[in-house]
């Protein structure tokens, strides 16, 4: 099969096609041959040489998400029959023709959705629950604030939240991102070029704060967060963008109740991620066929411009995802 490498640790130039073995699927796992995969954050750190694969997974082809229709299934698979048209989340190998996944991180291709448009849905749908339903345990009406809006990750929260039932307010880099997240269902989007998101939050919330963070940024940030934050709020760390360092006022922490937690997604188990997928399933799968949530997709590249896709993805001038097509 074809696949995109990485060749060396290095720019976006060192991605690759190249011939690989076709990978052979074990007793719980299915053989997807990909139509699409989607392109991540994590991708861009692997090619950096920063974010290497968990053990026993494909050290060389990046990907986190695939959609594509099952071509084998092993021994021990009950959930899927070959011809079935599935997305999954993977730990890697996703950038290739083919790609196993365990059949607990796989899910079906929603009613009418395209594969580039199912491709573009695990990684930021899987992330988002994992993070901010389960870990952080928002509900009733309580406030999300998400950093980075227009991001993937920030795209699916703010549906997921708002079809939930939840006031989102979002900060973004540019006026044009954030009528963009407003446009999809936030309650309000703060540049924060032009404007300090804790005033802004502060004024929005009438001094209350917001019940849940969801930051990608880390850094900096973690001040002003931890001031955003209502009586028992609870912030929830998915990326350190800004940096891993952060000065952290505890009297605040204690004195409002808070909770500062994180999480990372990929060196999780299957057994977690397939409780994930159930939820998923049960909770948001109907909401995107029925079209109350919809896949946003920036732009799609064929395989062999990978290199494109990832200097697009470095330069956060998109909004929404970027999907390489393998259907060619």
């Amino acid at each position: 099969m074809n696949a995109v490498v990485v060749t060396r640790p290095g720019t976006p130039s060192v991605l690759q096609i190249a011939e690989r073995s076709k990978p052979s699927c074990g007793a719980d796992e299915v053989l997807v041959k990909v139509m699409a995969a989607g392109v991540n954050r994590p991708d861009i750190k692997q090619r950096e040489g920063k974010y290497p694969p968990p053990a026993g997974v494909v050290q060389d082809i990046p990907g986190l998400e695939i959609a594509g229709t099952i071509v084998e299934t092993g021994t021990a698979v009950t959930q899927w029959k070959i011809g079935d048209k599935v997305c999954a989340l993977v730990a890697g190998g996703g950038y290739a023709e083919y790609c196993k996944a365990p059949e607990g991180q796989c899910l079906p291709v929603p009613d009418g959705f395209s594969f580039e448009e199912a491709a573009s849905l695990p990684e930021t749908f899987f992330t988002v629950w994992s993070n901010v339903f389960d870990r952080a345990n928002l509900k009733g009406d309580e406030t999300l604030l998400v950093h980075g809006g227009s991001s993937g990750i920030g795209v699916a929260a703010i549906q997921m939240a708002k079809a939930l039932g939840h006031p989102v307010y979002v900060t973004a880099g540019s006026d044009e991102k954030c009528r963009f997240c407003e446009q999809l269902g936030a309650t309000k989007a703060i540049n924060y070029k032009t404007e300090n998101f804790t005033d802004a939050i502060k004024q929005l919330t009438n001094g209350k704060g917001v019940d849940v963070i969801l930051d990608m940024i880390g850094g900096d940030y973690t001040p002003g967060n931890i001031q955003s934050l209502a009586i028992e709020g609870r912030l929830v760390m998915i990326n350190t963008m800004k940096g891993k360092d952060a000065l952290v006022d505890l009297a605040q922490v204690m004195m409002k109740r808070l909770v500062i937690t994180g999480s990372t997604l990929r060196a999780r188990d299957v057994a977690f991620k397939a409780v994930i997928a159930q939820k998923l399933q049960k909770n948001i799968w109907p909401l995107l066929a029925s079209g109350q949530i919809k896949p946003v997709i920036y732009k799609v590249f064929k395989a062999e411009e990978a290199a494109l896709a990832h200097e697009l993805m470095e330069s956060s001038a998109h909004t929404g995802k970027i999907v390489l097509s393998f259907a060619h």
